[in-house]
């Protein structure tokens, strides 16, 4: 993989798409994590004004710490790039305690993760609209298009995306071309949307390296699985099956002529 040419590519189209929209920068929401770690620094490399957001709610103390780094850093080596930070877990325990009681579990979880992505993505528009920016997505191509391991109008809801052609691994090789903190690099791959320290190989039951090799698996030049690789398709055919409203354009109902007709 070529990847000097690869970053220059990305922040060509990114200049590129910003002239078209007739946009003045990007607004970007940082983690802690090697996905938008990698996406803010593409996104100050185009020295278009740059925001870095950082959004905590219920946050553990490990990935601000890495998002402030790394925002630090990103302002002190590109002078486009500036940041915000909005505490939104006031904002969450608010929307919790408006909503009915229910009994804990995991759909309540899971309901209530994908609130925490949502309100993110509020937040990105918020300021997004304030400044005529895009709003950077920080998906890559296994959760976007392998898998569909994201929050549908919440980490899903972008204007571009600039790594979601990049599998995991290469993500990675551009972070380390980018020069990406050590402690991002090494991270174990976290959505944060749990309030817990659950990695997102947890909640999938596979390595990112694992998807990968089931997103180019061809049974016709397969040999012999091993019981892992056999776990893994499974795994990986679940989740796809599980999440292809999100990967899918939203179904129109289409009305017949001859019902338009009188």
């Amino acid at each position: 993989m070529q990847v000097s040419s690869i970053i220059e590519h990305i922040i060509n189209w990114l200049k590129s798409y910003a002239a078209q929209a007739n946009s003045k920068g990007f607004v970007v929401g940082v983690s802690g994590g090697i996905d938008s770690a990698v996406t803010s620094t593409l996104a100050s490399r185009t020295m278009l004004p740059t925001l870095c957001l950082e959004m905590p709610i219920h946050q553990a103390s490990s990935q601000v710490t890495r998002a402030q780094n790394h925002i630090s850093h990103l302002q002190q080596s590109y002078p486009n790039a500036s940041s915000h930070r909005v505490d939104l877990t006031p904002v969450f325990d608010h929307f919790v305690s408006a909503m009915p009681l229910v009994d804990e579990g995991s759909s309540r979880q899971l309901s209530l993760a994908n609130t925490r992505a949502r309100l993110r993505m509020s937040t990105l528009y918020y300021f997004s609209a304030l400044n005529s920016y895009l709003v950077a997505g920080t998906g890559n191509k296994v959760e976007d298009f392998g898998v569909g391991f994201f929050t549908k109008y919440g980490d899903g809801g972008v204007d571009l995306s600039p790594i979601a052609d990049l599998n995991k691994s290469e993500v990675y090789a551009l972070g380390k071309e980018l020069q990406i903190s050590e402690e991002i690099m090494l991270a174990s791959p976290t959505d944060g949307l749990f309030g817990d320290n659950r990695s997102d190989e947890d909640q999938l039951g596979a390595s990112y390296d694992e998807l990968e090799w089931a997103m180019s698996f061809n049974e016709e030049h397969a040999g012999k699985l091993t019981s892992r690789q056999t776990e893994v398709l499974e795994i990986y055919g679940k989740l796809r099956r599980a999440n292809q409203h999100k990967m899918q354009p939203i179904p129109v109902c289409c009305i017949p002529e001859e019902l338009r007709s009188n």
